[in-house]
């Protein structure tokens, strides 16, 4: 097994490689507005770091947000052209589960990245592989009631410490935490979904009111 897992969905562009047992080779650049220019040269560097080839990859694995539009849907492209090219599965795994991951957590805690327009991605974990609730975009205040008391990861939750005053790193997701959930589900036999993404809400980008479309007479 040879697993190339990457994320968009925050400001973190990641790259990790995972041979099934332990973590190859891993890379994070926090970039919020590069994630096309500094995706694909990440990819090289890293096989080329590891003395490994495209084709000596089994399958992919992609986080799928919650996240921006535009950001988000850099690394699912670039997976679905992966798997394409290589003729190998695409997993889809949720970008807070990573985090989740990552952190290695055993109470319930909550994560929460960055939504912008003052909200936060969130969900509720009973423990680092285990969801309880979400993943949900909302404003920090609407759910101070039903996190409070609980320790918090995540860019979102450093951000508001007045609802999340337990929050701590890991601030952004690592594709070696993704790519490590993922092997771990593998090896127990899990049957892992394709990508769908996790987008929650409408893109900033929207179509002027009172748009005229023009077409030729």
């Amino acid at each position: 097994m040879l697993l190339l897992a990457l994320d968009t969905a925050t400001p973190a562009v990641t790259v990790a490689l995972h041979d099934g047992t332990d973590v190859v080779a891993s890379s994070v650049q926090v970039d919020a507005r590069r994630h096309g220019e500094l995706l694909l040269p990440a990819v090289d560097r890293l096989l080329a770091d590891a003395g490994l080839r495209l084709d000596a990859v089994t399958g992919i694995v992609v986080g799928v947000g919650p996240g921006p539009y535009t950001g988000l849907r850099v690394g699912l492209m670039t997976a679905d052209t992966f798997g394409l090219a290589l003729g190998v599965p695409v997993y889809g795994l949720c970008t807070l589960d990573g985090l989740a991951y990552a952190s290695d957590m055993e109470g319930p805690f909550v994560v929460a990245t960055d939504a912008r327009r003052k909200e936060v991605y969130w969900a509720r974990y009973a423990d680092s592989r285990t969801r309880l609730a979400g993943p949900a975009v909302d404003r920090p205040a609407d759910i101070a009631d039903e996190v409070a008391g609980l320790p918090a990861v995540g860019a979102g939750a450093l951000l508001y410490p007045d609802v999340f005053p337990k929050a701590h790193e890991p601030e952004h997701v690592s594709a070696a935490a993704l790519a490590g959930l993922a092997a771990e589900r593998l090896a127990a036999g899990e049957e892992l979904p394709a990508p769908r993404p996790l987008y929650l809400r409408r893109p900033d980008a929207q179509v002027p009111k009172n748009y005229k479309v023009v077409t030729p007479k």
